[in-house]
């Protein structure tokens, strides 16, 4: 049986021979978001079925090509679309590409991701922050045997989103005139929506947005040694005592009109990382 680290290794000479970027900072593009793809100054776009070992994304709103380019004068290597667990997809292949990422020679990681607020502060349109995440998704991507080649057996999470990041995008922020908020993600496993007392849950357990993504990856990101940024975009209130049916039309406006907000954020980190 073919082990992950061999498939990471043949996935990264797949993509060694199919470009000479050798991208410093990796970017995972979320729902509605992956429009930042446009800012990137392109050397090369592979669609995920073409590289050994990769997952194929089949949400609607997630396009599914690696690109690698220029952005803000800096090496990327940029996930347009992603992979999430309600797609049956185990969580080895989910965080797959963060570990391809590690062997490319990527040590940062930004990942961004729309989301539900629970925090009834923070409105549609709200960019966030990540400080902290609450895994409620049942599983973990690095249950089973550990190779230390990929990273150590017990990761410290004292600190999964850089506090040095963090500050850095709060101060970009400010200076451009960008009003941002800081908060805990949860992560449940969709597809379906929470219920009400779900949403009365997350907030008595400290969240203040929801998801279906991103802890998988930030955990195999941490597992790598990558220094990680998140940043939600929140698309709708999950309030539970004011709780409407979900439009997914409307969720992707929101991040359509908030994705030009977090592209500019994102491109001023980069310039000054």
């Amino acid at each position: 049986m073919t082990s992950t680290y061999d498939m990471i290794q043949e996935a990264r000479e797949f993509l060694e021979s199919k470009t000479s970027v050798k991208p410093e900072i990796g970017i995972i593009l979320g729902t509605g978001l992956g429009r930042l793809a446009e800012s990137i100054d392109k050397e090369a776009e592979i669609p995920y079925e073409t590289i050994p070992h990769f997952p194929v994304s089949t949400v609607e709103a997630h396009a599914g090509k690696l690109i690698f380019g220029k952005l803000a004068g800096k090496s990327v290597m940029a996930m347009q679309g992603r992979f999430h667990y309600y797609e049956g997809y185990s969580m080895q292949q989910i965080v797959f590409p963060v570990r391809v990422m590690k062997f490319m020679n990527v040590s940062k990681l930004i990942v961004s991701n729309a989301c539900g607020g629970v925090n009834p502060l923070f409105k549609p349109g709200t960019i966030m922050a990540i400080t902290d995440h609450i895994n409620l998704l049942a599983d973990n991507p690095l249950i089973g045997a550990n190779d230390n080649r990929i990273g150590v057996r017990f990761p410290d999470m004292s600190q999964p989103y850089s506090n040095r990041l963090i500050e850095l995008v709060s101060k970009i922020a400010l200076e451009n005139n960008i009003r941002i908020e800081k908060g805990v993600y949860s992560a449940m496993s969709g597809p379906s929506l929470e219920t009400r007392a779900e949403y009365r849950m997350l907030r008595i357990l400290g969240a203040d947005v929801i998801g279906m993504s991103t802890v998988p990856e930030v955990i195999a990101a941490v597992h790598a040694g990558l220094e990680v940024l998140g940043l939600s975009v929140v698309t709708d209130s999950c309030l539970p005592d004011a709780l409407e049916p979900v439009d997914l039309k409307k969720i992707i406006a929101v991040a359509d009109k908030t994705e030009p907000l977090l592209v500019k954020l994102i491109e001023k980190v980069l310039e000054a990382l």
